[in-house]
This record gives C-alpha cells, structure tokens and sequence, in this order.
C-alpha cells in the first residue's frame, strides 16, 4: 500500500466533507446544538443522582463527570471518523454505487470506510475535553506524561474497537441489504459506556465488558487517568480485544463482499 497515495485520497476526502458541511451551515451549527444539549442533559442527571448520595460504587461524582466526558469524547470521535460512513454501507449496497467503489484502484474497505468525515463531532470531542479538564480541576489531579500517553492509547483502542465491531454488523447488509437498525442499535448501547462498571453484575457486565466491550472501552481509560488502574490486566485485554475484533472484522467483511452480486445484474 502506497501511504503518501492514501494520504493523498484522505486529504482529498476532507475537503470534499468541508465543502459539504459549509453547504448546509444551519444543519451543521444546528447538529452540534442538538449534541451539546444531549450531553448537558447526561451531567445534568449526575448532579440529581448526586444530590441523593455521595459516591456510586467507588466513583465520586466529578470521577462521574470525567467519565462522561471520556465516554463522549470517544464516542464523538468515532463519529466524526466512522459511523457516517458505516450506516451508508447499505445504500452502497442497494444501489448498486458499490460496484464503482469496487472498480476504484484503491482498497475497498478503505474508501467505504472514510468517504465522509463528520466535522460537528470534532466541535462536540472539544467540548467533552472541555468538560475533562474541568473535572480533573475538581478532582485535583495531575496527570503524569505517562498516564496522558496511556488515556490517548487507550481512546485510540476504544475507537478501533468500536469501528471494527459496527464495520462487522454493517457488513451484514450484503446479505439483508438494509442494517442500519443494527449498526444504529449498537450505536445506542454507547449510552452504557457512560455509567460506572461497578453498576453492573453477572451476565450483563460479563456481556458488555468481554464480548461487547462496551463498559470495558470507557472505564479503563478514566481509570488510567484517574491512577485507579490496578492491574496491567485490563491493558492487555484492551489490546487484546482491539486485536481480536480487528481480525475478526477484516474477516467477516471480506467473506461478505463475496456475498456481493451488483445491483446492475
């Protein structure tokens, strides 16, 4: 693979999504209104439930707020990058417009993977930094280099796994044509990821920690931050999971698309 070629493409994506959002500036601005508000209503909810107690597990109310914020960061994150272009797969498909994206002399998986980029969800990561650092001022914490190094790893990680395991299930439209209640299901469940894991129990947690490691990919990067990560364990199962669902997403996508007859046909 010819990286400078792909930078190349990737650049030329951007301002191709820059050129589209400025197009609908009143969607764009009202989009990140719509976000902003969704997320001060989750802070808004911490301070009810912490009205009524001090601590949640062992999690404090402002290691609560840091918590939302990383869950929403990721969450933005992946957004910006990925779920547009995930929920579009089966259209592609539908259409019949993947086979001219087949036909491209360039990685298939890569083009559909990055053919829009979703800017407001940088505007909407920023703010959720904002409501970070705000947390770790309340908190009194001093982050080390190593520990910022770690929390960006991890978030990388969390995002990989997410694009992997929503890339799988979109790839399911080769065979249903339409999985956008799949990819939008799964999407929702993100909604988990901003609650402590201590919460939860038994199956539930076994579920959303090891299988959909939804908990797993919020929780142990703010644990990182926080110095509350006792074990070098749940860094290995981040990458190991990350790993995993990489392969096993590469996997699947390419026994899909052999699934694949054009719509022309």
């Amino acid at each position: 693979m010819n990286l400078k070629r792909y930078f190349a493409i990737y650049a030329a994506l951007w301002k191709n999504s820059v050129a589209r959002e400025m197009s609908f500036k009143g969607n764009f601005i009202l989009w990140i209104v719509v976000e902003m508000l969704w997320f001060g209503l989750q802070l808004a909810f911490v301070s009810v439930i912490y009205s009524q107690t001090d601590s949640i597990g062992t999690w404090t109310k402002w290691q609560m707020v840091l918590l939302i914020g990383a869950s929403n960061f990721i969450q933005q994150i992946f957004q910006a990058f990925f779920l547009t272009n995930c929920t579009g797969m089966s259209e592609l498909v539908r259409t019949g417009k993947m086979d001219f994206l087949l036909a491209l002399p360039v990685n298939t998986r890569f083009i559909v993977s990055t053919r829009q980029v979703d800017l407001g969800a940088f505007v909407n990561a920023l703010f959720a930094v904002c409501i970070m650092i705000w947390s770790a001022g309340k908190l009194h914490l001093h982050p080390s280099f190593g520990q910022f190094t770690g929390f960006a790893a991890l978030c990388v990680l969390a995002v990989l796994i997410h694009y992997s395991l929503i890339f799988m299930l979109t790839s399911i439209s080769f065979w249903t044509v339409r999985a956008q209640g799949l990819v939008w299901g799964y999407y929702n469940l993100f909604n988990i990821a901003r609650m402590p894991d201590e919460i939860f129990h038994g199956a539930f947690k076994a579920v959303f920690t090891f299988a959909l490691p939804i908990l797993l990919v919020s929780n142990v990067p703010v644990r990182v931050l926080t110095d509350r990560l006792a074990s070098p364990e749940w860094w290995l199962l981040m990458i190991g999971l990350g790993i995993m669902w990489t392969v096993v997403s590469e996997w699947f996508w390419r026994f899909s698309l052999r699934r694949y007859t054009s719509a022309s046909t």
